[in-house]
Order: C-alpha cells, then structure tokens, then sequence
C-alpha cells in the first residue's frame, strides 16, 4: 500500500539546512511513499476574523492536507520555539472550530540545527501543539539533527554512514507508523 505524505519545512529561508533535510528524508524514504511539499509562505497572519470566509491560501493549504495521507514536519528552533510562519500554518489548518484538518492524521516531527540540541525545544512545543490538534504523532524515535556543513549535500545525499542509518530507519518507523494508524483511523474526507 502506498501513502502520501504532506510536508512542512518550518523555514522560510531560501538556505534553509531544514529543507536540505527534507531532501534526505525523502530520498531514503521507503518506495511506497510519495512526498509533497505543503507551502507556507504565503499565507497572511491567521485572525478568527477569517473563520466565516477563509482566503484562498487558507483554503489552498486545508485542500492539500485533506490530499495527503500523513504529515512530516520538519523544524528549524527559533528562540526555543517552533518558526511564527510554522506556527501560523497550524493555526489555519485547525481552523475554524471542527474544520480542524490535524483531527487523527499520521504525523512525524524532525528538525535540524547547527547547534548540539538539534531542535529538541521547538520540536516539545511542536508536539504539544499537535497533541492539542488531535494529529496521531510518532512518539519514537525522535530526530534531534545536529547538521554540521557537509553531513547533507544540496541534493539530499547524507556523507556519514550513521546519519544516514539513524534517518533511514526514521522513515521506515514513519511509513510503519502511517499504516498503523490508518488501519485503526481511517482519514475522514
């Protein structure tokens, strides 16, 4: 059985040692995964003045979750927290009240820096917020990636053999972990 997955770089830097993550996780992602990019660099700051009559980039970010199968987030830390433009994602994709289109997906949290804690704050305020949204998050195991220049090349390729092991086997747990959920929840449409 195939799935696809919907992903977030939390980043909006065009240099972003997230995104060159994103690469690798996908290039050694099980087969039977599809990936594609869910943007958010468009979207206005969310207001619940916007609950009655969502603009176009709130709709156009709901549609492509509902398209997907599973989530990947992966998030830069900024000041210990997880980047506004990730935040502010969220806060459109759970909105309006009952509309909220985390409700019981498959989700994966990862992130990179290239300091030693690897993410481990804003990835915990991550996954309090997802709790509150209702996703099926993958618990175990945690990807806190310290990125150092040249563990990743631009194209996704990783240059150390444990790095390589630890985010292939990541993938392996995502893609098992998708299919248990969705055994047990199947996505509402």
């Amino acid at each position: 059985m195939a799935f696809t997955v919907g992903y977030f770089v939390g980043s909006l830097s065009s240099t972003s040692i997230n995104r060159t993550l994103a690469k690798a996780l996908i290039r050694l992602a099980p087969a039977d995964l599809d990936f594609v990019e869910i943007p958010i660099k468009d979207l206005p700051l969310y207001s619940p003045d916007f609950d009655a009559d969502y603009p176009p980039e709130g709709q156009a970010l709901k549609r492509a979750i509902a398209q997907v199968d599973a989530i990947l987030f992966v998030t830069p830390e900024y000041n210990r927290s997880i980047p506004g433009a990730l935040k502010n994602a969220i806060d459109w994709a759970s909105r309006p009240w009952g509309q909220n289109s985390f409700d019981h997906i498959p989700a994966a949290v990862i992130g990179a820096t290239p300091g030693a804690i690897g993410t481990a704050l804003a990835q915990q305020a991550l996954r309090a917020v997802l709790s509150y949204c209702n996703a099926r998050q993958m618990t175990a195991p945690e990807g806190y990636i310290s990125l150092k220049p040249g563990l990743i090349t631009e194209d996704g390729a990783v240059t150390n053999e444990s790095t390589e092991k630890f985010l292939s086997d990541f993938m392996v747990e995502f893609r098992d972990h998708i299919e248990r959920v969705l055994t047990v929840l199947p996505r509402r449409s």
